[in-house]
């Protein structure tokens, strides 16, 4: 695979698979991959296999055949990608992030985050898949998916939450839940590689961190998608990949 290759990281609940919407949309070689608990490999039940630490270290490996790379992660996966490109800035030719943010810089709301990611990896354990997929499609965060996209688009997205493994979603939260891994706000300003924020113009509070995130990155720009939310790449799929493209190629 050429070292020109775009490698797509995809957010909680998902899987290599539910970027397609995205990669499909990109220039060739695209390699997209699973994080930790998600897709279809089998379930550790160690939690050190849950880490940020570990999410890197499998994205670092499952590329070692490319010098270089562009690199795209959406929520979860950007959060993923930003710790890639810090560890190994010399191989990241261009990031871009959608809907994704640096961590919970303030200690309460941090500590909030960690408990209610901690019930909420208990529920999916006690409550099972089917219960989650309902929760978490309801979720407000995602309430302009129920009119932008077709009843067999959100009918396929609920098929791919009921293929995770609710063991795999419970120990990804508490893992690498956004509470659970530190905050890199900080070490923003050692990105300096061209850089994308997209997010979608109707997710308000990830627009907004998307341009403090931007303030203080050597080349970052924020994208906004109009007519999408959260998951812009699912929303408005050619916008979004047309703002990875433009970065990648820039």
């Amino acid at each position: 695979m050429s070292a020109t290759a775009t490698v797509a990281l995809h957010g909680f609940t998902g899987s290599a698979g539910t970027m397609a919407p995205l990669t499909s949309r990109l220039p060739d070689p695209v390699l997209a991959l699973d994080l930790p608990g998600h897709g279809p490999v089998p379930i550790s039940e160690d939690p050190a296999d849950y880490t940020m630490a570990a999410a890197v270290a499998g994205v670092v490996d499952a590329t070692a055949h490319l010098q270089r790379f562009a690199l795209v992660g959406y929520s979860m996966g950007g959060r993923v990608a930003l710790h890639v490109a810090l560890s190994h800035p010399d191989r990241i030719a261009a990031l871009a992030l959608i809907g994704a943010r640096a961590g919970i810089d303030d200690t309460a709301e941090r500590a909030q985050r960690i408990a209610a990611d901690e019930a909420l990896a208990d529920q999916v354990e006690s409550e099972g898949i089917e219960w989650f997929a309902d929760y978490w499609a309801a979720r407000p965060l995602f309430a302009t998916q129920r009119h932008r996209l077709s009843v067999e688009q959100r009918a396929e997205l609920r098929v791919q939450r009921l293929e995770c493994d609710p063991r795999g979603l419970a120990l990804s939260l508490r893992g690498m839940g956004a509470g659970a891994v530190k905050p890199i706000g900080c070490r923003l300003g050692e990105l300096s590689m061209p850089c994308a924020l997209i997010v979608g113009e109707d997710d308000t509070k990830f627009a907004a961190i998307a341009h403090d995130m931007a303030a203080v990155m050597p080349q970052a720009d924020v994208c906004l998608i109009p007519d999408a939310g959260h998951a812009a790449h699912l929303e408005a799929p050619d916008a979004a990949a047309a703002a990875v493209i433009q970065c990648v190629s820039s």
